[in-house]
This record gives structure tokens, sequence and C-alpha cells, in this order.
């Protein structure tokens, strides 16, 4: 995983990181939020997964993930390739929340909405993120993947 404030971090030392940075600040409010948007370029589909830390109303920190698949074309397979992926992600994150008895919010961010081409699936991701046990945070709300990681994928970003 990468971060814009720690470098290059194994998962590990992120999670590490993560409980370092809700400790400083035991009142705040905090929420995880997961979430993976993805681009295909020149023959290959870049995948970015997030992990969003927010202290409600003070800002945050995020890592990222960056990794090159092949090529996906297809709307439906890409929107179930991210929602795969910050499932696992989500479920890693939580194991370490419930293992360190941390009393944080986990949210996934799925880059679906009531508009456009998406909205066909909001049935289907919805479901199946809320049965994983997740809060699910959709279009517009979901800003770790529609917004961080979108910036990411698509190169608009400092941190690419």
């Amino acid at each position: 995983m990468k971060s814009i404030t720690y470098g290059e971090v194994s998962f590990d030392e992120a999670c590490k990181r993560i409980k370092e940075h809700i400790s400083k600040d035991l009142k705040s409010e905090y929420v995880i939020s997961v979430g993976t948007d993805s681009q295909s370029v020149e023959g290959f589909t870049k995948v970015v997964s997030v992990i969003a830390v927010i202290r409600k109303t003070k800002g945050g920190i995020f890592f990222y993930d960056i990794k090159k698949i092949r090529k996906i074309r297809n709307l439906r397979q890409k929107i179930f390739m991210e929602t795969e992926c910050s499932l696992d992600l989500a479920t890693k994150v939580m194991e370490f929340i419930n293992n360190n008895d941390m009393k944080v919010s986990l949210e996934v961010h799925v880059d679906i909405g009531n508009q456009g081409e998406t909205k066909e699936l909001i049935k289907e991701i919805v479901g199946w993120v809320m049965g994983m046990g997740f809060e699910c945070r959709m279009k517009p709300e979901s800003y770790a993947s529609t917004g961080i990681a979108d910036k990411i994928s698509k190169g608009k970003s400092k941190v690419c």
C-alpha cells in the first residue's frame, strides 16, 4: 500500500498507522471507508483500492494500492470486480478492527448510483455488500471509490 503521509507501507503497517491515527483523539468519531475504482488504459485495467480514515469534521488519512489486471471491457464485470476488491480489503480491515477492539464504523463505498448505467446494478451490489455484513455507500456518498480512488485511477492525482 501507499500513503501520501507514510510512503510505501505493508497492509499491516497501514493498519498500525490507522490505529495510531485514531488513538490520538479517542473522543472524536471516526469512519473507515474502503472503496475501489478502475480505469482501462493501454491494454490493461488499472485498479485502485483505498482505505480512508476520516475523523468527522477534522479531516483524515488514506492508503491506496494499485494493481494492473487484464483489460475489462464490460461495465457489469468491472463493477463486480471493483466490489470484490473492496470486500476483500474491507474483510481484512474489519479483522484488524475486531482484533484491536477499535470503536470505529466501517463502510464499503461502491462506484454505482441512481444515475447512469450502474443504476441497474444497485440491488445486486448493495445486497452483496450488506450480505457480507458491511454498511454500503453509493454515489454521491461513496467518496473512497468515486473520489479518492477515481482520481488516482485516472492519473489526476499527485499520488499516482
